[in-house]
C-alpha cells in the first residue's frame, strides 16, 4: 500500500497522484507541488489516503507544502500579469505576420516559465516571435499549439442544450466521437445539429451510444420477416428505438395494413446490425470528426515520459533501418564479388569457345581450298606437281626414258 493524494490543475482537469508526507489535507485545500513544468498551484480533490502500488506510477513526486494566503495572492497576481501577456503576445504576432490564433497565457507559480497556447491550421515557425516575447518578458517562454477541442475546454461556453459545455464542467477526457455513433442513434447527419461549439462532433453523441446499442439489439432491421402473438406474419416498416415499438405491415383478408407491436410481441431472428455509412455521406462530415488533437491537460510527468518513450521508439525504427541496409549492402557486396569470378569465367570460357570455333572454321576453309586447288591440276593434266618441282623432274626424265625405248626399236625396222 502507498499513501497518495490527488490534486487538479485546471477545472475539469485530470487528478494527478502526489507523495502527501505527513501533511494534513483536506478536499478542496490548495497545495504546492513540484511538476515537469514547474512549482505548480493546485487544488486537492483526493484527500490522502492508501492505495495498492500497483494503481499509481511510481515514485510519486512529494508535495511541497499546503497553499498559504500568500500563495493565493501569488496565484492573482500572475493571473493580472496573463492578461497583460496575452495582449502583447497578440501585439507581437501581428508583427510578424503570423497565421496563428492565440488562446491563452500562463505563468507558472513561480514564474519561471510563460506558456502561451494557440490554434493554427499548419505548422508555424514562431522561433523570432520566441526571441521578442524572451526579451520584453525575461523568462522562459513556451509556445504550444492545441486543437480546437482543447480551446473550447479552455475557453468554456454553453451548448445547444443550454447548459455549460461538457468538456470544460466535467470530462476530464476527450473520448473519441465518430459518425457511426450519429447514425446508430438514427439522428439527422446535419453538421449544424450534431456538432458542437469547437465544430467536432458533440462529446455527448458517446454518453448514449452504448444504450443505443443495446436497445438496437433487441429489435428487428427495417424489412425484415416478423410473427406476432397473433398470429399475423408481416414485414417491418419502422421502429421506435427508444420506446421499444415496432410497425408492422400485415395482410388481412388481402389487404395490407399497418399494425404496431411491443418488440417482446414479435418472433424473429434477431441479427447482429452493422451500421454503415456511405462515402458521401463520410466526405460531407468528415470535417466533423475527431482530429485527436492530445490535451494540454495531461500530466507533466506522462508528457516528458511520452518523449522519451518517442525518442526511444524513434531510435530503435532508425536502428532497424540501419541493420537492414547494412545486411542489405553487405548482402549485395558478397553478391557482386562471387557474381565478378563467375562472370570472368564466363567471359573466359565464351572467348576460349570463340577461339576454338575461329580456328575450326579456319581449318576447315584450308582443307576446303587446298582440295578445290588439287582438283584444278589434275584438269589441266600435271599430276603429281607439287611447289618443289620434284614431280616436274620425275615427268621429264620419263619422256626421255621413253623417247630412248622408241629409238631402237625404229633402228631395226
Amino acid at each position: 500500500m502507498i499513501k497518495i493524494v490527488g490534486i487538479r490543475f485546471r477545472n475539469a482537469g485530470k487528478i494527478y497522484y502526489f507523495d502527501p508526507k505527513d501533511l494534513e489535507m483536506q478536499a478542496g485545500d490548495h497545495a504546492i507541488v513540484e511538476t515537469a513544468r514547474g512549482i505548480e498551484y493546485g487544488t486537492v480533490l483526493i484527500a490522502p489516503r492508501e492505495v495498492e502500488d500497483d494503481t499509481v506510477v511510481q515514485p510519486l513526486k512529494p508535495v511541497i507544502r499546503v497553499a498559504t494566503e500568500e500563495d493565493d495572492k501569488t496565484v492573482q497576481r500572475n493571473k493580472e500579469r496573463e492578461k497583460s501577456a496575452y495582449k502583447t503576445c497578440q501585439e507581437k504576432i501581428a508583427k510578424h505576420g503570423l497565421e496563428m490564433k492565440l488562446v491563452q497565457a500562463e505563468y507558472t507559480f513561480d514564474s519561471n516559465k510563460l506558456l502561451f497556447y494557440f490554434t493554427a491550421d499548419g505548422r508555424i515557425d514562431f522561433r523570432e516571435l520566441v526571441k521578442d516575447l524572451a526579451g520584453v518578458f525575461r523568462t522562459r517562454i513556451e509556445l504550444r499549439q492545441i486543437g480546437v477541442r482543447d480551446e473550447t475546454k479552455m475557453l468554456g461556453g454553453i451548448g445547444i442544450c443550454g447548459r455549460e459545455l461538457c468538456c470544460c464542467s466535467y470530462l476530464s477526457d476527450f473520448v473519441p466521437v465518430s459518425i457511426k455513433m450519429a447514425k446508430e442513434q438514427n439522428l439527422s447527419l446535419n453538421p449544424t445539429k450534431i456538432s458542437g461549439v469547437c465544430g467536432r462532433l458533440m462529446c455527448c453523441l458517446k454518453n448514449e451510444q452504448e444504450t443505443y446499442e443495446y436497445l438496437n439489439s433487441r429489435l428487428p432491421g427495417i424489412g425484415d420477416a416478423v410473427t406476432a402473438v397473433d398470429g399475423a406474419v408481416g414485414e417491418v416498416q419502422s421502429v421506435n428505438v427508444l420506446r421499444q415499438k415496432v410497425k408492422v405491415l400485415v395482410e388481412v383478408d388481402d389487404e395490407k395494413e399497418l399494425r404496431e407491436y411491443d418488440v417482446e410481441e414479435l418472433k424473429f431472428h434477431p441479427r447482429k446490425k452493422n451500421t454503415k455509412v456511405s462515402s458521401k455521406e463520410l466526405k460531407e462530415l468528415s470535417a466533423l470528426e475527431d482530429d485527436h488533437t492530445e490535451s494540454v491537460d495531461r500530466k507533466p510527468e506522462g508528457r516528458e515520459r511520452e518523449k522519451r518513450d518517442g525518442r526511444d521508439r524513434r531510435e530503435r525504427d532508425q536502428n532497424r533501418r540501419d541493420n537492414r541496409e547494412n545486411r542489405e549492402n553487405r548482402e549485395n557486396r558478397e553478391n557482386r564479388e562471387n557474381r565478378e569470378p563467375r562472370e570472368k569465367k564466363d567471359r573466359d570460357r565464351n572467348h576460349n569457345n570463340n577461339n576454338y570455333s575461329n580456328n575450326k572454321n579456319q581449318n576447315r576453309e584450308r582443307r576446303n581450298r587446298g582440295g578445290r586447288d588439287r582438283g584444278n591440276m589434275n584438269g589441266n593434266g600435271n599430276a603429281n606437281v607439287n611447289v618443289n618441282g620434284n614431280g616436274k623432274d620425275r615427268a621429264d626424265r620419263g619422256d626421255r626414258a621413253n623417247r630412248g625405248a622408241e629409238k631402237p626399236s625404229t633402228e631395226g625396222k
